[in-house]
């Protein structure tokens, strides 16, 4: 369905509007929404919604989507990586009507009497137009995810046949299908959706976790960072590290994300800062696993030693391959071992492993993201060499580069 010409002039005209109060739609949308709908609650992230990561993320999207609702191939990335989360989370066809009705509601409750009849009337029509892609493109995966040698579709009982600990607060988790079937394939660098029911929680509780191992096991592995400051941030973390064991089952969604290693020859650095080492060792391996012969350089930072997980792995990796490096640092000053260099990450450090070539991964916590980025920029690396992944809700780290 075309959304008419006066329509887009309509919602191109209040995009400016969206920008301003777009967040303050969203939480106005997510409140509602979960009153009427509770049930919905099994299927977000609370810590999301309570930092207001999730609300900003919506606002981003909305707005994007109204700025280029004339050619919305220009968000296709966003959607895709939405898509995935939706995939992931089991979002379906019958969960956008809803969606629609309280993000509609909202609008108009905000706006007040800004919001006309003709705006609503035009924002009720472009609704259905962005739902209908996100639904179309979600049937796709769904049916991807379940037609592949040992795909499912939805939630599916794992086994848990090994419980790892890495590092003081990271463990990693070995999961084999209960039904002993084989698991579905996927890409390095990609997550499972984890749903754990945790006892005196009225709600299930999901959260994606990055597949840490390379493909082509007969088991997936999850390596979780134990998060402490605060309830309800560590509420998984804490129960699979404190509560799930050997022989214990946890329900996994088939692999998705959009962040996987690209398998071609040329150079690549890896920068992670602390549990953002995780996708970056299943990219490693993959590498490892067919001896490619490409220039490789890993560069973590973590606080310390006793959190740096993977250490010795990353070693015999690196060791092994004919063309990679392993940089690492620690950035509490009164560390007794700081590696390759104390502090944080910096540009001189990036500049011995990044040229104008490279592809750049880089994960961690978003300030680290935004950081790395920046010196990447102001050494040279453009944009298009930059592939970031966030553990949270899409937000953009390619800040603008400095002014000469």
């Amino acid at each position: 369905m075309a959304l008419s010409n006066e329509t887009i002039k309509i919602i191109k005209s209040t995009a400016p509007v969206l920008e301003v109060h777009g967040a303050t739609i969203t939480t106005v949308f997510y409140k509602n929404m979960f009153i009427n709908h509770p049930e919905l609650l099994n299927m977000f992230n609370e810590v999301n919604q309570k930092q207001g990561k999730q609300q900003q993320a919506l606002a981003n999207l909305v707005y994007a989507a109204a700025k280029n609702i004339d050619q919305l191939e220009n968000v296709l990335e966003e959607v895709t990586l939405v898509a995935n989360k939706h995939r992931g989370l089991g979002v379906k066809p019958e969960h956008y009507p809803i969606v629609g009705k309280y993000l509609l509601l909202a609008i108009k409750e905000v706006l007040g009497d800004a919001a006309t009849d003709d705006i609503m009337n035009a924002w009720e029509e472009t609704y259905g137009v962005i739902a209908q892609v996100f639904i179309d493109m979600e049937e796709e995966m769904y049916k991807e995810a379940e037609a592949q040698v040992g795909g499912w579709d939805g939630f599916k009982d794992f086994i848990i046949t090994d419980k790892v600990k890495e590092s003081n607060i990271i463990t990693s988790f070995y999961l084999k299908a209960k039904d002993e079937k084989a698991i579905a394939n996927y890409e390095a660098g990609q997550y499972l959706t984890i749903r754990a029911t945790i006892p005196n929680e009225e709600y299930m509780q999901i959260r994606h976790y990055t597949i840490s191992a390379a493909p082509g096991a007969d088991t997936y592995r999850i390596s979780v960072k134990k998060e402490t400051d605060c309830t309800p941030h560590g509420k998984v973390s804490t129960y699979l590290h404190d509560l799930v064991n050997v022989g214990d089952t946890i329900e996994a969604s088939a692999p998705a994300g959009t962040f996987i290693l690209e398998e071609n020859e040329r150079p690549v650095t890896f920068i992670s800062g602390g549990v953002g080492i995780t996708p970056m060792i299943s990219m490693l391996e993959r590498l490892s696993s067919t001896q490619s012969n490409r220039k490789i350089n890993f560069v973590h930072g973590a606080r310390n030693e006793s959190i740096h997980a993977f250490h010795d792995h990353i070693n015999e990796l690196v060791a092994a391959l004919p063309n990679a490096s392993y940089t690492y640092g620690y950035s509490d000053l009164d560390s007794l071992n700081h590696g390759d260099f104390k502090g944080y990450i910096t540009k001189e450090v990036l500049e011995k492993t990044v040229t104008e070539d490279t592809l750049c991964y880089v994960v961690g916590p978003v300030p680290f993201m935004k950081h790395i980025a920046q010196l990447l920029k102001e050494i040279g690396l453009d944009d298009s060499n930059i592939r970031y992944e966030l553990f949270g809700p899409a937000q953009d780290i390619l800040v603008e580069s400095p002014q000469a």
